[in-house]
Parts: C-alpha cells; sequence; structure tokens
C-alpha cells in the first residue's frame, strides 16, 4: 500500500471507532432535506439515461450516455475528461474531478448495460414506486445516486471543500481489451485516492453493503493425445486418449479445490474429438469424432473466483500441477486469462462500511451489513484493491433481476441511498476531531 498523508491514518483509526450515537448536524439535516426535494427530479434523470440505449458494444449510446453525465458533472464545477477507448475495443470511460481539502474520495460507477439494441428491453416504466427498465438498477440507478448526492452536498456549501475524483468506465459489463489498458484511468484514480466508494446495486437489498468481492478469472485447458482406431486405446503407443485426459484433470480440479471458502473453479465449455475448433470471442464452436476413433484434441474453457490474491495464485498453481499428471501418450497445457483481481475484506473496507451503517442509522434507515461475497461478482472497485485505504460497494439502490428483462428497481431507496452516500461525504470530508 502507498504511502499516507497524516491525515488519512488519523482518519482510519477515526473510522475504526464509529461515533456511537452520534446525532445529525444542521449541515447534515440540510443535505437530506435538499434529497428529499429533488427526489422526483433523481427519477427523471434515472429515465432519461435508461431509455437511451448503451449495451457495452453500442459505442454510440455508451458515448450518448457518457455526454448526458459530462454535463451533470460540468454543471457541479467538475473537470471532466472522456477517455476514448479505441486502444481497447470499447467506447470509453468518463472521469471528473475536483480538488479540495481532506481525504481523497474516488467514485466508481459505469455507463453501460448488458442489453445491446437488438434487445426487447429497452424502455422506462413506471408502476408506482418501482420502475422496470434495462439498467435501472445495474447500474443507472447507482450513477443517479451518484449525481444527485453531489448535488445535495453543493447546495448545502459542502462540496466545494471535497477532493474527488469520479471514474464512470464504459465496459464494466464486457471488459474491454486489454485490460491493462481498459482500467488504466480507473488504476490511476485508485492510486491518487485514499477512500474508494462504489454504487452497484450489490446484493440489491439497501440494508447490505459490499466490503469484499471475489475476483474472476478466465482458464482455458487445451488436452492433446493419439488418434488411432478404439480398438487399440490403451495400447503403449495410443495411450488413454484426449478425452479420458480431460476428464481426468478436471476430475483432480475438484479433488483438490472443492470446498475451499469462497473459492469457485467453473468449466464452462468443452469440445472434443478428432476435429476441434473453438471461437474465445462467442466462447463456442464445433468438435468432429467418431465413436471407434480414439480423440486427438480437447478444449475446455472456464472461470475461477477467489476472495483474495493469495488464493488465486495457490488455485492456479494446483491446476497447473494436475495439468502436467499427464495418462498415458498425453499432453496438456493450461492458460489464464486477465481477470478482475479480487478485493479482499480488509480492516479499512469494515471500518468505512461502520462509518456508512452510523450514518445509516443516525438517518433513522437502520443497520447496514456486509454482503457475503458469496452473492457479490467481480466489479470495477475490486481495481482498487491495495491502492487505497478504504472501499465499499453497494451503495446503488435496491431492485432486483440485474441482467435480465425484469430487472426493477424500488424507486424510494434512490432517495435512501443518496442520503446515505451524501452525509458519508460530508463526514469523511471532515478533520478527524472536527
Amino acid at each position: 500500500m502507498k504511502a499516507r498523508l497524516s491525515l488519512s491514518g488519523l482518519l482510519t483509526i477515526a473510522l475504526v471507532t464509529p461515533l456511537m450515537g452520534q446525532s445529525l448536524s444542521d449541515v447534515e439535516r440540510r443535505i437530506a432535506s435538499e434529497v428529499d426535494a429533488a427526489a422526483e427530479e433523481a427519477i427523471a434523470l434515472l429515465e432519461r439515461t435508461v431509455n437511451l440505449n448503451s449495451g457495452s458494444m453500442n459505442f454510440d449510446g455508451v458515448r450518448e450516455i457518457g455526454v448526458l453525465f459530462r454535463e451533470e458533472f460540468d454543471r457541479l464545477g467538475f473537470e471532466t475528461e472522456w477517455i476514448d477507448g479505441a486502444s481497447f475495443e470499447r467506447a470509453g470511460h468518463l472521469v471528473a474531478r475536483r480538488e479540495g481539502s481532506g481525504p481523497k474520495l474516488l467514485l466508481i460507477g459505469h455507463l453501460d448495460t448488458v442489453f445491446e439494441p437488438t434487445s426487447p428491453f429497452q424502455s422506462f416504466v413506471r408502476d408506482g414506486d418501482r420502475a422496470t427498465g434495462p439498467g435501472v438498477v445495474d447500474m443507472k440507478g447507482g450513477n443517479v445516486v451518484i449525481v444527485h448526492a453531489l448535488k445535495a452536498l453543493q447546495v448545502s456549501g459542502q462540496l466545494d471543500r471535497m477532493s474527488i475524483t469520479i471514474v464512470m468506465t464504459g465496459d464494466e459489463e464486457r471488459s474491454g481489451r486489454p485490460l491493462d489498458l481498459a482500467r488504466a484511468d480507473l488504476i490511476a484514480a485508485a492510486e491518487w485516492a485514499d477512500i474508494a466508494i462504489a454504487f452497484e446495486n450489490g446484493d440489491g437489498n439497501p440494508a447490505t453493503a459490499v466490503v469484499a468481492r471475489r475476483g474472476s478469472t478466465g482458464w482455458r485447458l487445451e488436452v492433446g493425445g493419439n488418434p488411432a482406431h478404439s480398438s487399440q486405446i490403451f495400447q503403449p503407443e495410443v495411450g488413454a486418449g484426449a478425452i479420458y485426459e480431460a476428464s481426468r484433470i478436471l476430475t483432480a480440479f475438484y479433488d483438490r479445490l472443492a470446498g475451499q471458502p469462497l473459492l469457485t473453479f467453473n468449466p464452462g465449455v468443452i469440445l472434443g474429438g478428432t476435429d476441434v475448433e473453438y471461437d474465445a470471442f462467442t466462447s463456442g464452436g464445433s468438435a468432429f469424432g467418431k465413436s471407434n476413433v480414439v480423440a486427438e484434441g480437447v478444449v475446455v474453457t472456464g472461470d475461477l473466483r477467489t476472495i483474495t490474491l493469495d488464493q488465486l495464485e495457490e488455485a492456479r498453481a494446483t491446476m497447473r500441477v494436475a495439468t502436467t499428471e499427464n495418462l498415458p501418450s498425453t499432453s496438456a497445457s493450461i492458460t489464464f486469462s486477465d481477470g478482475y483481481p479480487p478485493l479482499a475484506p480488509t480492516d479499512g473496507n469494515h471500518a468505512l462500511l461502520a462509518r456508512f451503517s452510523q450514518v445509516s442509522q443516525d438517518l433513522s434507515m437502520g443497520e447496514v451489513a456486509a454482503v457475503d461475497p458469496r452473492n457479490a461478482g467481480a466489479a470495477d472497485v475490486s481495481f482498487t484493491a491495495g491502492l487505497v485505504d478504504m472501499a465499499l460497494d453497494g451503495l446503488g439502490p435496491g431492485g432486483g433481476n440485474a441482467h435480465t428483462v425484469e430487472e426493477w428497481i424500488d424507486l424510494p431507496t434512490l432517495a435512501i441511498q443518496t442520503k446515505r452516500a451524501a452525509v458519508l461525504m460530508h463526514r469523511l470530508t471532515l478533520r478527524p476531531g472536527a
């Protein structure tokens, strides 16, 4: 972890012991009232963004959403920049910055959704306190929370004192490649920041927040065998064939790794036979073989999810060893692709959750507990791991069925999460002891 100013160290100590029983200050009450006053305005902004298609591969749509949010941040006095995504084959990212005093806050959102222009799910539909629409909760609702929390802080006279960088990526749902270029600006912002706050919807329950996310990386297993008439299988000159060897390796993965806490490894595609063609872009392909021919090749692809970098490296090492213990006359190799790193459940993250929960209680909204990491998939906040003192995710609104045509949002939770976020940022910006 990089060196910090003494202020950050003092802040960490202050956050470890939340101010139990602290009531809202006059400023915080005004912040909350400003959020309530703008509740319908926030819903209107959400509707505008949901009705603009921004599927990850709809580059024009992602850029259009970027323009919409850029205008919001410009009006709030941020310096804004659009990062072109040509180098990583995506639309790009929106970055907004303003300098102030106190700890440096990084706010994280994303502009894209899983719903491309070909999807039948394209419109915001409101029914009382509930609305449906593409990306309404994942995560255009979270983006609206960011905007309206900052607006409440501005109207209350608190925004000018804050040091904030906002990164809204344009490819969270389908990351660009190479990944080191696609996340370079987010990582640079994390290196600058002291605290990261992300506004994904977490598990969809505002009574929880995310202090840990499992990382996700891909793997590809390629196996070779000697093609021959099936009557000669297991003979020394023929061996076991590629399919038996692939089965042995997958069984070894299961025997040696299954059951470890928060570790999963899933073979999602397998192709085997005499001729195998695999297309990584479509994650599919074709295979040809005959029951009387020993299989010559197998390709298996899957994902690997871990809660720490150490667990990731240990799992990779185990899988590599299993791949080398080959059956007679077979060969195998495994490769791992770049992926999302894990966000480990650090003391700093738990301390930030404690402060957030205290804010919620002071707002008479109840305690906030940590999400089980098994219920929190990979997300952009993970790229801050090891670079910030504290990170917290899941501050988006409540809802459910994300990534499906039944995605919905509980509209009153927009204001709930906006109040919590705004008051949290206000308290984080105060000098310890103020």
